[in-house]
């Protein structure tokens, strides 16, 4: 993958964040996620504070305002009053990295190619993103092309993470061959693809 298309893949991939964070309403906020033991305000805070470690890793500015593995799950504002600058601060940060390089990031990994830096970020988003749309009955923003694009990122950095807590350990492949490239990335994850807030 370019770094171009890292970036084309970051945008995608905060455009989906920020699109499930718009549809939220006030009843959702407390709705239970595939993330154990959060629910939808705490993988938005979770999810907003990602981002601004990334962006802080390579600008060396202001980092997340609370620890994003032990969020609050209570807004001082609106969920768009989170989300949208913490993706705009990333954005921004990411704009400045020379795609041909390698850069900081707040992943025990340390400094990473500007690509696969450029990946997690996205893959984070992404991810989440998902959480809180099937938490909220919203269509799943992962389509077929950016969970294609993130694969090949989660391979390259999950591993080390698992033993942080922040992945599960990865499910079972399908056996169903309708599942696609989504699916796949979930399972690789640790997330059923399947999940329901019912169980």
């Amino acid at each position: 993958m370019t770094a171009t298309a890292t970036w084309t893949i970051l945008d995608l991939a905060h455009t989906a964040l920020r699109d499930v964070t718009a549809a939220l309403t006030t009843a959702d906020l407390d709705r239970p996620t595939p993330c154990t033991e959060w629910n939808v305000t705490q993988v938005l805070q979770h999810a907003a504070g990602d981002q601004r470690a990334f962006a802080s890793a390579i600008t060396g500015q202001d980092g997340p305002t609370e620890n994003p593995f032990t969020p609050s799950g209570v807004l001082a504002g609106t969920p768009a009053d989170l989300i949208s600058p913490s993706l705009a601060v990333t954005a921004a940060a990411f704009a400045t990295v020379d795609p041909n390089g390698t850069t900081p990031t707040p992943l025990p990994h340390g400094d990473l190619p500007a690509a696969t830096a450029g990946g997690a970020a996205a893959l984070d988003a992404g991810v989440h993103a998902w959480d809180i749309a099937v938490a909220t009955g919203q269509p799943s923003p992962l389509s077929e092309d950016l969970a294609l694009a993130l694969l090949p990122v989660a391979r390259a950095i999950v591993e080390p993470l698992r033993q942080y807590g922040a992945y599960a350990p990865a499910l079972p492949p399908s056996s169903s061959s309708t599942d696609g490239a989504p699916a796949e990335l979930l399972r690789y994850l640790g997330r059923d693809p399947h999940w329901t807030a019912a169980g």
